[in-house]
């Protein structure tokens, strides 16, 4: 694998919160940059993407940055999608959302993803997996079966850019990774729950991910050279007003974290 450094690196960490994130011991994710506090545009995993597919990745609303606010300048600039901004975007490509542009672009465009919308079984998973040259859905198989999927799909890419795209499961309720001493089925977190278990939904949120950031290090790594967005797509609430998991509009599934590395730089180093 060649990854040159027009090259991306697209990961969600689906469903994570920010003071999870925050909290983590996770050196490689937080290397990629400064550690942003963000707000997602949505708050379930479909409509976050789609959104991030158009271009509106997650932003700082009161920073006036390029990449860091899409409102200000884009990372991603679809052709006609949405107001032009106020700066010069990262990347502009033509097409029906950044995938096919990108391929448009003729670069190798290549996705894993954990969650169900992204299943192909399922009519509405098209929106966000029809765009790839190659795509896998994993379910609950794991990390491990993303990361050797994406290494096959790329061994032979040696001319062409790439455009990759990582959605992480593990962080997502029932919140469980490989080797977890609890439970797979016990989920702490259920909509309309009575029983507070706030402080078990923070423990395995944060210890999923750092699993998944051993796990993803070395892929992080071979990208360090090009662009770099790693950010949650939603967040969950944990008892905060009453509230649980995701699917509803409140500052917990909406506040997630941000970072960024532009060609190679960190994005504070950048704008």
């Amino acid at each position: 694998m060649r990854v040159t450094p027009d090259s991306i690196l697209f990961i969600t960490v689906d469903s994570c919160r920010y003071d999870t994130f925050a909290a983590a011991d996770a050196p490689a994710m937080k290397s990629v940059s400064a550690l942003y506090k963000a707000q997602a545009p949505a708050h379930f995993t479909y409509a976050s993407h789609m959104a991030m597919f158009a271009g509106f990745t997650p932003g700082v609303a009161e920073l006036e940055k390029p990449f860091l606010n899409p409102k200000f300048a884009r990372l991603f600039r679809l052709d006609r999608a949405g107001a032009a901004g106020h700066a010069r975007p990262g990347f502009s490509v033509s097409g029906d959302d950044i995938v096919s542009g990108f391929r448009n672009a003729r670069y190798a465009t290549v996705g894993a993803a954990a969650m169900g919308w992204f299943d192909p079984k399922t009519p509405v998973s098209k929106k966000l997996t029809g765009s790839f040259e190659q795509f896998l859905f994993t379910g609950d198989k794991g990390v491990k079966a993303q990361l050797a999927f994406i290494e096959k799909a790329l061994s032979r890419e040696t001319r062409r850019d790439l455009f990759v795209f990582l959605n992480l499961g593990e962080t997502h309720v029932p919140y469980y990774f490989e080797g977890a001493p609890w439970d797979r089925t016990d989920n702490p977190c259920l909509p309309f729950q009575k029983v507070n278990r706030a402080e078990e939904c923070r423990e395995r949120q944060r210890l999923s991910c750092e699993y998944l950031d051993r796990q993803i290090a070395p892929l992080l790594e071979q990208f360090s050279g090009a662009t770099i967005i790693v950010c949650g797509d939603h967040g969950d609430c944990w008892g905060e007003d009453g509230l649980w998991e995701h699917g509803i509009a409140h500052p917990m599934t909406l506040t997630v974290p941000l970072l960024m590395r532009y060609r190679g730089r960190p994005v504070e180093e950048v704008v």
